[in-house]
């Protein structure tokens, strides 16, 4: 039997607007298994990032449960959910959120910082490793300013992969990039979710769900729909049908 990474159930998060309240959430429940790699789609309005904000730990539900790895999220002080999101929860965003002036490696080794113990040794071999994955350890010295918008992201895949989270949370993680670089970001997803990693993918692309096992659709903040794929697009496919780059 698989192990559930996340579970919730009849998820609700209101909010009051002046005299209105907003369901922005509205007894929206599903569960996540270890190794799955899920998109969850939304146009705006939807729901979509009241929903991550929830499963990422920064923000609380109105009602409703949400066990991440079997903790009960409801109940924990602020301290405790810092600590959750820090060991559980590996996150990557539409904006990298690197350090500008700050190497590759050194951006990746941040998480760590946070962690009692680890020595700065251990650190770096981590940070390396976390840069072999995405395939950037010739580049772990460079600088965001001298890296591509696709290696800048996949800085930031490394650094949420170096705490070994028990999910990574892509917050429209190809919203910036153009198709070329999106694809690679996604077949990157896909070799990383190959070797057993949990991703929850939020997006507004219906190509960039295509890439992924299982789709949820949010709509007025409830679910639509939530649809296994049985053999989802390959990433590294659509990228060899794209145009070649010319080169001068």
């Amino acid at each position: 039997m698989n192990r559930k990474i996340l579970e919730i159930r009849n998820l609700k998060r209101y909010f009051l607007v002046g005299s209105e309240t907003v369901r922005a959430l509205n007894e929206v429940s599903f569960s996540v298994e270890a190794g799955e790699f899920v998109t969850i789609m939304g146009s705006s309005g939807s729901g979509k990032t009241t929903l991550l904000n929830v499963l990422g730990c920064l923000d609380r539900a109105t009602s409703g449960d949400y066990f991440l790895d079997g903790v009960d999220v409801k109940n924990l002080s602020r301290d405790e959910l810092a600590e959750l999101r820090n060991n559980k929860i590996g996150f990557v965003f539409q904006s990298y959120n690197l350090l500008p002036r700050t190497s590759a490696v050194e951006n990746v080794e941040l998480p760590l910082l946070y962690h009692k113990g680890i020595s700065n040794q251990l650190r770096r071999e981590k940070a390396m490793k976390a840069l072999e994955a995405v395939k950037l350890a010739d580049r772990f010295d460079h600088t965001p300013g001298q890296l591509s918008g696709g290696q800048q992201q996949r800085v930031a895949i490394a650094r949420a992969l170096i705490n070994d989270p028990v999910m990574v949370l892509a917050d429209e993680a190809t919203g910036n990039l153009d198709s070329r670089t999106s694809y690679e970001i996604m077949a990157l997803m896909q070799e990383l979710n190959g070797k057993g990693i949990t991703i929850v993918f939020v997006t507004h692309e219906p190509d960039i769900a295509a890439f992924s096992k299982r789709t949820i659709v949010l709509r007025d903040g409830k679910i639509q729909s939530d649809t296994l794929i049985g053999k989802p697009k390959s990433a590294k496919e659509a990228l060899a049908l794209l145009a070649p780059v010319e080169t001068a």
